[in-house]
């Protein structure tokens, strides 16, 4: 019998792996941080543009190195009326346009343009993995806006970082509060989708999985929080490229166990058990939830 359960149970998924995470990864962090450092718009705008493009476009390649014959990834570009993967790749180039046009040409409109294409990319992103049918842990519902959110507060993060390095005194003051806000509310939205998952149904190593990993999750957003409140406090603005890296690799741990470690498809049940004799019919199984 146990033999028999562990051929029907949930496993583990094994097409998506660190390089499909790693597009999830790219793909989130730039676009957040071309969102808001279109919103501070400051001098420094065209390097962090070119750092959320080179973001973006190292997860893209991520994706086709995945690809077992990477020269049919055009292919991907023929179900755009049924694919979010094929509405993600038609985004891509024209976020490299508009990016590239604000940094060479600059103005707040093509900042703008570039940061509204970011959060369509961002989007198809979001409904691409919770297109994900046959995974719990990605076809769930709070997925969406926890991509979203995840993906805006590496990106602040990101900006966190890059403009303390590059002109700390140009970071207007709201800026890591608003780091702060978005990490708070990643928090926040986490535990409802780990709660919901677990109220409505998923197999049990997800849940554990989940479950593990929101102890590593609120370590990583309270140090964040922790520096941010500190550098309020401390004449020691230079702290804040600690905070945006906790906040950036926080949300990098946190696709990376949603598209990988969590990733158990939902396994096979028995509405009830047969028997073959004349004795009653046995009550429903479901292995591993």
């Amino acid at each position: 019998m146990t033999g028999v359960i562990g051929r029907v149970a949930p496993w583990r998924q094994i097409a998506w792996d660190w390089r499909a995470a790693g597009n999830f990864i790219g793909g989130g962090s730039g676009t957040g941080l071309l969102v808001v450092a279109a919103l501070v718009a400051a001098p420094t705008y065209p390097i962090q543009a070119l750092i959320g493009m080179a973001l973006v476009g190292a997860g893209l390649l991520c994706v086709w190195a995945e690809i077992g014959r990477p020269w049919r990834a055009l292919n991907v570009f023929r179900h755009a009326h049924t694919s979010w993967m094929t509405r993600e790749a038609m985004m891509a180039p024209l976020l490299f346009a508009a990016g590239i046009s604000a940094v060479v040409f600059g103005g707040r409109l093509l900042a703008w343009i570039t940061a509204a294409l970011a959060l369509g990319y961002l989007y198809c992103q979001a409904r691409m993995l919770h297109a994900g049918r046959g995974i719990p842990a990605w076809r769930h519902q709070y997925v969406i806006p926890l991509l979203l959110i995840t993906g805006c507060t590496e990106g602040a993060g990101w900006y966190v970082m890059t403009q303390t390095l590059l002109d700390a005194r140009a970071m207007p003051g709201w800026v890591p509060w608003l780091l702060a806000g978005l990490l708070l509310a990643r928090l926040l939205i986490y535990s409802v989708y780990h709660s919901t998952l677990a109220r409505t149904g998923a197999p049990r190593n997800t849940l554990a999985v989940l479950n593990d990993f929101a102890r590593t999750l609120a370590a990583l957003d309270v140090a964040a929080l922790a520096v941010i409140v500190a550098s309020a406090l401390l004449p020691a603005r230079g702290s804040l490229v600690i905070a945006g890296l906790l906040a950036a690799l926080a949300g990098w741990l946190l696709k990376f166990t949603i598209v990988v470690h969590a990733a158990f498809n939902q396994g096979f049940a028995l509405p009830r058990l047969p028997d073959r004799g004349s004795g009653p019919i046995g009550p429903a199984v479901r292995p591993g939830w």
